[in-house]
């Protein structure tokens, strides 16, 4: 049997096939059927839309989007909550869903990326994205927006932060508390004042 040119691979294809290798032996990882776990049922109502899956319970909100729903904005960066490029929002709170397991969220509203606009139809926080080119490489992006959308409700609701001065009072929305409350979203190019501008930008405008 000739084996498949690699060249011809793509680099979905070839990702997925290193997930499926464990790190010992290097067999390919278990269905949950061969493992004894029992799949479980859930319904998530992802960009207003219910959803219906029956996944392994040790599946990742993360996962459970990009693997199952195709929902291929939100990142897989660093897998460990530090990066904030799997950032979603649930029933309007922003979450890093790479910590999170699909299961704990049967019936909450999950918003992505692609729930917020779209190309024809950007989200206001897009198109400020775009206009102060709040992006290079373009990876954390997805992540940094539903972030952003997500802190301006949270800067609205009166919530404060580690660096809000007075907590008798609503939180001002000043480069500081933008900076503090972002700084779980990492971008590795370093556009960090372009995205100031654009929140500070969406933020100035009328609702």
């Amino acid at each position: 049997m000739t084996p498949p040119d690699p060249i011809a691979l793509s680099r979905r294809t070839l990702v997925a096939g290193a997930a499926a290798m464990t790190s010992a032996g290097g067999a390919a990882a278990a269905p949950a059927a061969a493992t004894g776990t029992t799949p479980s049922a859930l319904t998530l109502r992802v960009n207003g839309e219910d959803r219906h899956l029956d996944l392994d319970p040790r599946t990742t909100l993360l996962d459970a989007l990009r693997e199952q729903l195709h929902l291929t904005g939100s990142k897989k960066g660093c897998d460990h909550g530090q990066c904030g490029a799997c950032t979603v929002m649930v029933n309007g709170t922003r979450i890093y869903s790479c910590l999170t397991l699909a299961v704990m969220h049967d019936g909450d509203a999950v918003t992505t990326i692609e729930g917020l606009g779209s190309p024809e139809a950007m989200h206001p926080m897009q198109e400020a994205f775009v206009r102060h080119d709040g992006y290079q490489c373009g990876y954390c992006t997805p992540g940094q927006i539903c972030a952003s959308v997500a802190m301006l409700e949270e800067i609205k609701a009166g919530i404060p932060s580690h660096v809000t001065e007075d907590l008798n009072a609503a939180p001002a929305l000043t480069a500081d508390e933008i900076r503090e409350r972002m700084s779980g979203n990492i971008c590795r190019c370093g556009a960090y004042s372009n995205i100031l501008d654009a929140i500070t930008d969406v933020a100035g405008r009328p609702a």
